[in-house]
């Protein structure tokens, strides 16, 4: 179990990224806990698919991106490699404008500035991965941890209440017909299922060794289904307590137009009169960026190096990603001034869900056929499920998409 773990823990990070908080907290004061039930479905999803993602690469030995250049075609792969590529900048955009915003809560550090800054993180991230994978798993798990206790002490602080967050799991009707809320919720949906962790899953998993037989196949499967699941699992709760703070702390005090992470951050302690509420929350928003950012760097260089079969320097493909990331957030600054960036991290999570189906429909396509997993593609009741949650999804999205230009 032990030599399985790992992967899990990186491909959850992005289950819990800046876009997350911006959703969660704004779902949350807008809300109440009515959206608890969008981060359960969210993650039961992304249970699924990363499992699926898992067993593609155990059982070919290749990623999703290097199977569907394989199969597809290149001018399929050239269009599927173009959707991944806006993925992964709308997935950066939301880490830098979260690692900004908590480099300014905690360090006065202004927001322009805090954005240059985290062009920087690409030093760190080549040293550790130049010391090995392991120690890129041990940063991220040290960062999950802080996360987690920092929002256990924020729960603990709120005090909310059972009875409304047992409700607040059950689906309500009122997600179909508000167009608000319906944005909100599918921007849960893109923060959580991250198309790019599919793509990445089915790579990293492929570090650890097994048998390259049957039975040797199956037991990494076991393992690895173990260890995301688990992972992700920590990943849920993170997401459901940010949203139960939110609506314990702001929406039952009728503070519904809580829509920035800062103004969240500056109303927590006051409310919650713990002293330690609001640093504990910027500490968890610099940890969340952070952790984020190791991912996505390496999702970036699996799907290059997948669709297209070209591989650039580390820090080259780091820095070309976080600067096309780092201009429309300093411009957003420039233009619009800073309160509107937590509205570009909400849009950067629905553009994250309108791309899912791009990583998602192939996905099931490959693990649900025999030609390429033999005996071990999807059964039945697995294809059924795969391709229930791919609908539904698309279902989401055409939705939204009617609400906000047709109706």
């Amino acid at each position: 179990m032990l030599a399985f773990s790992g992967p899990g823990y990186l491909v959850a990070v992005g289950y819990m990224d800046p876009g997350n908080w911006a959703t969660d907290l704004i779902g949350g004061a807008k809300y109440g806990y009515a959206l608890l039930f969008v981060v359960l479905l969210s993650s039961l999803f992304a249970m699924v698919l990363q499992y699926l993602s898992a067993k593609l690469g155990i059982v070919t030995g290749h990623d999703l991106a290097q199977i569907c250049r394989e199969h597809f075609g290149k001018k399929v792969s050239f269009f599927l490699w173009v959707m991944a590529e806006i993925m992964i900048i709308a997935c950066d955009l939301a880490e830098v404008i979260g690692s900004a915003i908590a480099l300014n809560l905690l360090f006065k550090i202004p927001l322009a500035i805090g954005v240059l800054i985290t062009a920087g993180d690409v030093f760190i991230l080549l040293l550790l991965q130049n010391k090995g994978f392991r120690y890129l798993e041990a940063l991220v798990i040290t960062l999950i941890i802080t996360i987690l206790v920092s929002f256990s002490l924020e729960l603990f602080f709120s005090q909310p209440a059972i009875v409304a967050i047992l409700h607040g799991f059950i689906p309500t009707t009122q997600l179909f017909t508000n167009k608000e809320m319906l944005y909100i919720a599918v921007g849960i949906l893109g923060a959580t299922v991250m198309p790019h962790n599919l793509y990445l899953h089915s790579a990293i998993v492929q570090t650890r060794a097994y048998e390259e037989t049957d039975a040797g196949k199956r037991e990494a499967l076991k393992f690895s289904a173990l260890d995301s699941t688990v992972a992700l699992s920590f990943a849920f709760y993170i997401n459901a307590a940010i949203m139960i703070v939110s609506a314990a702390t702001f929406y039952t005090r009728g503070l519904n137009n809580v829509g920035e992470i800062s103004q969240a951050y500056q109303l927590l302690t006051p409310l919650l009169g713990a002293g330690a509420a609001s640093v504990l929350f910027a500490v968890a928003l610099l940890a969340s960026g952070q952790n984020s950012t190791v991912t996505s760097t390496l999702a970036g260089q699996i799907i290059m190096e997948g669709f297209i079969n070209f591989r650039l320097s580390p820090w080259v493909r780091r820095l070309l990603t976080r600067l096309i990331a780092i201009i429309p957030a300093v411009i957003t600054i420039l233009v619009y001034g800073t309160a509107s960036l937590t509205k570009l991290l909400v849009l950067s999570q629905v553009i994250l869900s309108l791309q899912l189906p791009f990583a998602v429909f192939p996905l099931v396509y490959f693990t649900s056929s025999k030609k390429h997993l033999g005996e071990f593609a999807n059964n039945s009741f697995a294809k059924i499920l795969a391709w229930g949650i791919a609908t539904i999804i698309v279902v989401l999205n055409i939705c939204l998409l009617y609400l906000l230009f047709v109706n």
